[in-house]
This record gives structure tokens, C-alpha cells and sequence, in this order.
């Protein structure tokens, strides 16, 4: 339905939503009405952030092991300085989540987080090739994550705010398609400038961190910042639909024990689905842990066969782990494309579970693979489960949530993804040297097999909405 008056809910001539400063008494409609569906470019438009996101995530998973080994650090000692990205992740999601259910501003209610973890995070990735000791990447990782995670966490709220039920999977879809993109180019970036580019460290310098992964950051920081300007800019959030309980509520939830007493309340009344889905994301990001953790060097030390951080090989080795991760980013963005249709015909559960059973196979057919361009096989796998992994469960846990708590409880849902990766940065560094005997090739496999488990355990959980054609 086409009309010139931009109420809430109302499809308007151009479909978008409406003004930020719309008055309380047309407010106070949107509830008679569903919300419009969106069209192609105006879901490509909320999700264009995410490309600038997965530049900071993928530049940090494809190089940040290296950048320790580089500054001194052991195989062993890896996992604990890998501790602030799940630890920063525990602790700002919910809280973000929780304030932003809560803000409602000139720029919206989302999206005040969105330009102020861009800001950060882009400085962040100028300062971290910079760093001159072990102590002080550890230090500016925390910052890094942390800025991301305030960028990150109210985009996945963005969706289930903006987007009717049924256009939701092909939201999340969008953004596994950014997510895959952005990865491609972010991972690939320190191999394109050495070969393609044929840039190389200048007479002279000194620094342990190659020009070309200095470079890549750089690159990074103006990517982020552009991409969520981009989303920004191009699509304006709905009001509260009772902007006077909104602002009662508010008033009612001041002080940080309030707002932990709330996040607390909503632990204890997570809705079934959430419940189920945990133990899927629990193993599933563990598996993907243990192969952005050892991935890269496990590459230059059993591919490349590299010693030393300080040998061409390694380096060379460390830059073809990057292509890797490209690959399986670059099978993430397409198979973004067919994952709707997908879900539509097998179901959400079925199909993230074939997905998870695809990346485990990957993963652990890593073992039997000794020549480099092998191992790009293994990826096509692994891009199948990560594109799954960025939609299938918020498509599914968002048509469960009351919109009322959406963004903490997409906070709170990332306690699933962020324990794994706290348990393996407390514990691998153990395991690595009484079990693994330093083989960093050994813990992609146990990556495979962790991912295995997430694919059994997702036949346990229920869609909380039977599919249609209408629901993708």
C-alpha cells in the first residue's frame, strides 16, 4: 500500500521508514500496521556495515597470531593473549544491547552505537601494526575488540527492528553476504600487496610487522569507518511505537544495578529456542576458534615447512593462510546468495545443519592435505558453515524474541559464541603442549570435530515458525 503520509508500519512511495523526528501521535499507529517489506537495495543498504565490521574481524583473524609470533610470542602462549576478543565480547554485548534497546536519539536507536564503535575501531586498526612489544598487541587488541563489539552487536537488533518476520532470513543473509566479502578482501589484503602490488619492506625499517600487513590495517580502518557511515546515512530507524512507556521505561531503568538486574531478568526468561540454540553455537565457535587461532601458522609451519617467524617461508606461509581464509570468505558470499532458497526449501534447522556437518568435513580433511593449493578445497566447506553459521541462528532466534528486549538478547545470545573461545584461550595453551605436542595442525582437526557436534546437537532445536514461500 502506497501513500504520501510516512506513518509508521505504512509503506510509503519509497518503502522507506519513517522520519526520526516523527510526532508521538502517529507514533502511536504503527501497531495497527505490519512492517513493509523492504526492497533488494534497501536490505543491501542496512547492511552495508557489516563489510566495514568483517574488514576489522578478518584482518585481526588472518594476521594476529602472526603479529604475536612476530613480536616473540610462543605456540603456546597464543590462545591466552587471544583471551581479549571472546572476554570483551562477554562483557559489551549485553551491555550495548541493553542500551540500545534503551536510546532513542536524533540518529536513532541503533545507530548512535554503529558511528561511535566505527570511530574507535578504525583508529584502533592504524595504532595496532604499530605496536613494538608482545604486551602492548595484547593491550590494544582489547581496545580493538571491544570498539567492534559496539559496532557489531546492534546491527544484528538493526534487522529484527527494520525487517518484517518474513524478510528476516534474507536480512541475515545480507549480512553473511557483507561478512563474506569484507573477509575476502581483508584476508587477501597482505598477499595482493606483496604479489600483486610487489610492495616490500623498505631499506631501513626496522619494524617487526611487515609493510604489507601496516598497509592492509590502514586500509582496514578506512573501510570500517566508510561502510557503517554508508548504513548510517541511508537508512533511518523506526520510533518506539509508545514514545511516552518508552520514556517511562527509561526513567525506571536508570543506574548500572537496574540495567543488571534487567539483563539478569532476561537470562532467566530466555525463550526455549535460545536455549536450544546455545549448545549448537557453543561447539560451533569453538570449532571456528581453533581454526582462526592456529590456521595461518599451522599453514606456514606444516605447509611451508618454516621454523622461524623471521624466514621468507613463514612469511609466505602466514601470507597463504590469508588466501585460505579469502576463499572460504569468498564461498561465504556466494553461498550467501542460494542460502534463502535453501532455507525455504529445507528448513532453517536442516539446512544449518547440513551446513555445520560441511564445515566439519573441511576442517578435518585438513589432515590429508600437503600441498597449498589443496587446502583451498578444504575452504569450500568452511565458507558453507560460516555463511550459515552469521544467519541461520539469528534468522531463528530473532522470530522468538519480544521486540521489546531484542537487542539484549542478541547480546546475551553472543554468551554462546564468546564462552568457547574464553575456555580455549584459558585451556588450549594447555592442551597444546601435554596433548597436541605443539602440532597446530592437530587443533584444525579438533576445530572439525567440534563443528560435528554443533551439526548433531542442532537436530534438538525447533523453528518457532513453520516456512512458507512468504517466510524467506
Amino acid at each position: 500500500m502506497k501513500t504520501s503520509n510516512p506513518t509508521p508500519g505504512i509503506e510509503t512511495a519509497e518503502g522507506a521508514p519513517p522520519r526520526d523526528g516523527i510526532a508521538a501521535a502517529q507514533v502511536k499507529q504503527r501497531a495497527q500496521f505490519k512492517k513493509p517489506n523492504r526492497s533488494f537495495w534497501q536490505i543491501w543498504n542496512m547492511s552495508f556495515g557489516f563489510l566495514g565490521i568483517q574488514f576489522g574481524w578478518g584482518l585481526q583473524m588472518a594476521n594476529m597470531s602472526a603479529i604475536y609470533e612476530y613480536l616473540g610470542a610462543r605456540a603456546d602462549q597464543i590462545p591466552i593473549l587471544w583471551l581479549a576478543a571472546p572476554l570483551t565480547g562477554l562483557l559489551i554485548q549485553p551491555i550495548i544491547g541493553h542500551a540500545s534497546d534503551h536510546t532513542w536519539g536524533r540518529l536513532g536507536r541503533r545507530r548512535p552505537y554503529f558511528l561511535t564503535g566505527a570511530i574507535l575501531s578504525s583508529l584502533m586498526l592504524i595504532f595496532m601494526p604499530n605496536c613494538s612489544s608482545l604486551w602492548m598487541a595484547a593491550g590494544m587488541l582489547w581496545i580493538l575488540d571491544a570498539s567492534i563489539n559496539v559496532s557489531m552487536e546492534p546491527f544484528r537488533a538493526f534487522v529484527a527492528d527494520i525487517l518484517p518476520e518474513g524478510q528476516r532470513t534474507r536480512g541475515f543473509a545480507m549480512q553473511s553476504l557483507f561478512i563474506g566479502l569484507g573477509a575476502v578482501i581483508a584476508s587477501a589484503l597482505p598477499w595482493l600487496l606483496t604479489n600483486v602490488f610487489h610492495m616490500t619492506q623498505a631499506v631501513g625499517d626496522t619494524r617487526a610487522v611487515p609493510t604489507t600487513v601496516r598497509l592492509s590495517f590502514y586500509i582496514g580502518a578506512a573501510a570500517f569507518f566508510g561502510a557503517v557511515l554508508w548504513t548510517i546515512v541511508s537508512t533511518p530507524e523506526y520510533p518506539p511505537e509508545d514514545m511516552e512507556a518508552f520514556r517511562r521505561a527509561k526513567t525506571q531503568n536508570v543506574g548500572l544495578m537496574a540495567n543488571a538486574r534487567e539483563i539478569l531478568t532476561a537470562i532467566k526468561e530466555m525463550p526455549e529456542t535460545m536455549r536450544l540454540l546455545g549448545p549448537v553455537q557453543l561447539f560451533t565457535w569453538l570449532g571456528l576458534f581453533c581454526m582462526w587461532l592456529y590456521f595461518p601458522v599451522a599453514v606456514a609451519h606444516n605447509v611451508f615447512g618454516a621454523n622461524e617467524p623471521a624466514s621468507p617461508a613463514y612469511k609466505a606461509g602466514i601470507e597463504w593462510g590469508g588466501i585460505c581464509f579469502a576463499a572460504y570468505s569468498a564461498v561465504c558470499f556466494g553461498f550467501s546468495f542460494v542460502l534463502p532458497s535453501l532455507a525455504r526449501k529445507l528448513g532453517r534447522k536442516k539446512t544449518h545443519s547440513l551446513c555445520l556437518l560441511c564445515g566439519a568435513v573441511g576442517l578435518i580433511a585438513v589432515v590429508v592435505m600437503h600441498n597449498k593449493y589443496m587446502l583451498l578445497f578444504t575452504m569450500l566447506g568452511v565458507g558453507i558453515a560460516w555463511a550459515s553459521t552469521l544467519s541461520m541462528p539469528y534468522a531463528l532466534l530473532a522470530a522468538s524474541l519480544p521486540p521489546e528486549r531484542t537487542g539484549v538478547y542478541m547480546g546475551i545470545f553472543n554468551f554462546f559464541v564468546v564462552t568457547p573461545e574464553i575456555l580455549a584461550s584459558l585451556f588450549f595453551g594447555w592442551i597444546m603442549i601435554h596433548l597436541l605436542h605443539g602440532n597446530r595442525l592437530y587443533a584444525i582437526i579438533a576445530g572439525g570435530v567440534f563443528m560435528l557436534l554443533a551439526a548433531s546437537l542442532m537436530q534438538r532445536v525447533t523453528d518457532p515458525r513453520t516456512l512458507s514461500i512468504q517466510d524467506i
